[in-house]
């Protein structure tokens, strides 16, 4: 039987509890979102291909975690990804799957840990929200993207009632620093009746 960790995800408070969560929820991860029909990864996964169908352009799973994402973003075809995560433990699983080219971890407190430019399309698959990466995590990954590369997203139902995460995606979009490519309402955790929004921007 695993650990429930999954409700006491909404309700941390800083990047250490964050960390320190997921470091113990490691083992028990993929069965215990997968037993809710976790089904973000693959809907982001097929929005970045269906703006981006290029097998070989690499991709940034940012906040990979156990790899679900990676994984999805292997199953539409992309071939090249790379992983990092805060939690060394996640990464296990993460390498388990055998569908990363590299994994690294970072420290959670540094507040620029990617280099410029040197990915032309990442993913923050159910990484940045409400107990989880905060508001400035968008604008960090934003900048950190070249002109005309790509942000996929998503942001859950606890998220969406936060203003102060949609207001960061809004304030690129008015600024016209970024364009608008999908955006689409569905399934998040179907197992908690949770939903959640999944965005592809480009940066202009």
């Amino acid at each position: 039987m695993s650990d429930k960790y999954l409700k006491d995800t909404y309700d941390l408070e800083t990047p250490e509890d964050t960390r320190a969560h997921y470091q113990k929820w490691a083992s028990s991860y993929d069965a215990e979102v997968g037993s809710n029909g976790y089904a973000t990864p693959g809907r982001v996964a097929e929005a970045l291909w269906s703006k981006m169908s290029e097998p070989q352009t690499p991709v940034l799973d940012y906040g990979c975690g156990t790899g679900l994402s990676g994984k999805a973003l292997s199953n539409v075809g992309f071939q090249v990804i790379d992983g990092v995560d805060p939690s060394p433990k996640m990464l296990e699983g993460a390498e388990a799957k055998g569908v990363y080219r590299r994994l690294t971890t970072f420290e959670i407190t540094d507040p620029n840990p990617l280099e410029q430019d040197a990915y032309k399309a990442i993913t923050a698959i159910g990484v940045i929200g409400t107990g989880a990466a905060p508001p400035e995590t968008f604008d960090m990954l934003m900048k950190a993207l070249p002109k005309g590369g790509l942000l996929a997203f998503s942001f859950n139902d606890h998220t969406l009632d936060d203003p102060t995460f949609t207001t960061r995606l809004s304030d690129w979009l008015d600024m016209g620093a970024a364009r608008l490519l999908f955006r689409e309402y569905g399934p998040h955790l179907p197992g908690m009746d949770l939903k959640s929004d999944v965005y592809v921007v480009e940066k202009t």
